[in-house]
C-alpha cells in the first residue's frame, strides 16, 4: 500500500514532495519490522536526504529519521554505525524545545539500549536515570512513561546482576502501570515478564512461574493467541521449565512460539532464528543432538542473512552448533 502511495505521489506531486518523504518513511518502518533491513536502510537514507533538502539539517523531522537509522543499525548489531546517528539526532531534538522533548527521551533510551548491548553499563546507567528524571518532571511520578523508564533502568541492573536494585524498580513500575493502564494491559505483561526473569535468574522458580503465566494470559487476551508478543511469553515460560529440567513442558511452548513467529513475521525473521535456537538448545540438553543440529543451522542461516556475519547472535549460534557437533564426536 505504501509503495503504491509513493508511486502515485511521485507522479502527481514530484519525487521531492514532503508527502513522498512521509510515506517512504512509513515503508521503511514496515521493512524494518519485517527484518528486511537492507531495504529499510536504503529507504531511510533516501528519506534523510530528502528531509534535509526540504527542511534543513536541523529540523526535528530529520532527527526522527536519524534515530530510525540508529535503531536499524542497532538491530543488526552494527553498533559503531548506530551510535553516530543517535548522537546527531540528540542535539537536534534538544534544540526543538517542548516539541522535541519526547524525542530526546527516545534517543537517550536508544543510546541506553546500545550501551547495554555493548556492556557499557557505566555509560548506560546515568542516561537511563536522566530519562527517568525527565519523565517524572514532564509527566508526573505516576505516568505510564515513568513506568517504562523504571523498567528500562531495572533492565540495566538486571544485566549487571544487581537484582536487589532491579526488583524494587520493577515493582514500582508494575504498580504504576496497573493503576494507570489497568491490570490486563500489555505493558503490565512486559513488566511482569521482566520481574519474573530476575526471579528465574536467582533460582526463585516458584515465584517466577505465576508471573510468567499471568503475563502470557494477558497477552493472549489483549493481543490474540497468534501475536509475536505471545511467542515471547511462551519462550519465557519455556525457558523457566528448561531451567528446572521440565523438558516435556517446555518443548510444546517452544514449538508454538516458533509457529507463531513464522506465520506472523516470516520464515527469515531474526525472532524466528531465536525460536529455532531455543528449541535446538532444549534438544541438545536432552542429548537429542541429531534433532538439534538442523535447527541450529537454520538459526545461523537466518541471522547471517538478516544481521550479518559479525553479529553477536551469529557468534552465539556458531558456539552452540560447535558444542552440538562436539557432543556427537564430530570435531
Amino acid at each position: 500500500m505504501y509503495k503504491r502511495a509513493v508511486a502515485i505521489e511521485e507522479r502527481s506531486l514530484g519525487p521531492e514532495h514532503r508527502y513522498v518523504a512521509i510515506d517512504l518513511n512509513k515503508l521503511a518502518d514496515v521493512y524494518r519490522q519485517q527484518g528486511r533491513y537492507e531495504k529499510a536502510e536504503e529507504i531511510y537514507h533516501r528519506v534523510l536526504s530528502l528531509k534535509r533538502k526540504l527542511y534543513g539539517r536541523n529540523h526535528l523531522s530529520v532527527a526522527v529519521t536519524l534515530n530510525s537509522l540508529g535503531q536499524l543499525y542497532w538491530l543488526q548489531g552494527r553498533y559503531a554505525e548506530a551510535e553516530p546517528f543517535y548522537q546527531q539526532a540528540l542535539p537536534i531534538a534538544q534544540a526543538a524545545g517542548k516539541a522535541g522533548a519526547p524525542y530526546v527521551s527516545a534517543v537517550l533510551s536508544n543510546l541506553v539500549n546500545l550501551y547495554m548491548d555493548q556492556g557499557r553499563y557505566g555509560e548506560a546507567v546515568p542516561l537511563a536515570q536522566k530519562v527517568l528524571t525527565l519523565s517524572e518532571t514532564d509527566y508526573g511520578p505516576d505516568d505510564p512513561n515513568v513506568a517504562t523508564d523504571l523498567n528500562n533502568l531495572a533492565e540495566i541492573y538486571r544485566s549487571q546482576g544487581r537484582y536487589t536494585k532491579a526488583e524494587p524498580l520493577y515493582r514500582r513500575a508494575l504498580a504504576i502501570a496497573e493503576k494507570a493502564l489497568g491490570s490486563e494491559h500489555p505493558s503490565v505483561a512486559s513488566i511482569l515478564n521482566n520481574l519474573a526473569a530476575i526471579y528465574r535468574l536467582q533460582g526463585r522458580y516458584v515465584e517466577a512461574e505465576p508471573l510468567f503465566k499471568r503475563a502470557l494470559a494477558i497477552r493472549e487476551e489483549a493481543q490474540g493467541p497468534n501475536h509475536p508478543d505471545v511467542a515471547v511469553g511462551l519462550n519465557n515460560l519455556a525457558d523457566l521449565y528448561m531451567a528446572q529440567g521440565r523438558y516435556a513442558e517446555a518443548e510444546p511452548m517452544y514449538k508454538r512460539a516458533l509457529a507463531i513467529d513464522e506465520k506472523a513475521l516470516g520464515a527469515n525473521h531474526p525472532w524466528v532464528a531465536t525460536d529455532f535456537n531455543n528449541l535446538a538448545s532444549l534438544y541438545h540438553l536432552q542429548g537429542r543432538n541429531a534433532e538439534a543440529v538442523p535447527l541450529y543451522e537454520r538459526a545461523l542461516t537466518i541471522d547471517e542473512r538478516a544481521l550479518g556475519s559479525e553479529h553477536p547472535a551469529v557468534a552465539k549460534e556458531l558456539g552452540n552448533l560447535a558444542s552440538t557437533y562436539q557432543a556427537q564426536g564430530l570435531y
